[in-house]
C-alpha cells in the first residue's frame, strides 16, 4: 500500500519538477493544486492558506519537501514543515534541482530548509535529524531514477526518524 504523503515545494519555481515525482506513483499525496486553484487559497489570505495546508495535511505520515533552488527560503514552505514536525509526521526533504523544468533546464542546489529551524525549544537544527536526500545521478533521467527507487525507503527512514525525536 502506497504511504500518504504531503509535498511541500515553492510552487512557482519547481511546480513542474516535483509533478515528476508526484507522478512516480509510490506514493499517495495531496490532490494537485493547480496554479489557479493555488492563487485562489493566496488570494482569500493568511487563514485560507493555512486551513488548506491543515487539511491537506490531514492523514499524512509524512512531509516530503522538494527542495530547489529556492524552496529554503519560502514562508509556507518552512510553516509546512514546523507543521509537520509539531504534529508527529515524518519529514524528509529530497533536491529536485538537477530534474528538468519545463524549459527543460536544471537549476542550483539550494539551502537546506531544515537548517532554519530549531527543534522544540532548544539550539538543535531540525537538519541535524530531518534526512536532506541529494539522490545520485549525472543527468535528470538519472537522478529521476534514484529518486524513483529510494523515495519509499526515504520517506519509511523519515517515519522512523520522528517516532524516535
Amino acid at each position: 500500500m502506497a504511504r500518504r504523503v504531503f509535498f511541500s515545494f515553492h510552487f512557482d519555481n519547481d511546480y513542474w519538477r516535483t509533478q515528476q515525482v508526484r507522478n512516480m506513483g509510490a506514493l499517495e499525496g495531496q490532490p494537485v493544486c493547480t496554479p489557479n486553484v493555488w492563487e485562489e487559497v493566496k488570494r482569500k489570505g493568511r487563514a485560507s492558506i493555512e486551513k488548506w495546508i491543515a487539511d491537506n495535511m490531514h492523514g499524512k505520515s509524512c512531509v516530503v519537501v522538494l527542495v530547489g533552488s529556492e524552496t529554503a527560503s519560502r514562508p509556507w514552505v518552512i510553516h509546512e514543515i514546523i507543521k509537520a514536525w509539531d504534529d508527529r509526521r515524518g519529514v524528509l526533504g529530497i533536491r529536485v534541482d538537477r530534474l528538468l523544468d519545463r524549459h527543460s533546464q536544471t537549476s542550483i542546489a539550494g539551502a537546506n530548509p531544515f537548517d532554519k529551524i530549531t527543534i522544540g525549544g532548544t539550539n538543535s537544527k531540525l537538519s541535524s535529524v530531518a534526512p536532506l536526500i541529494t539522490p545520485s545521478g549525472s543527468d535528470s533521467k538519472s537522478v529521476y531514477a534514484s529518486i524513483s527507487n529510494g523515495i519509499e525507503k526515504w520517506i519509511e527512514d523519515a517515519i522512523m526518524i520522528r517516532g524516535r525525536n
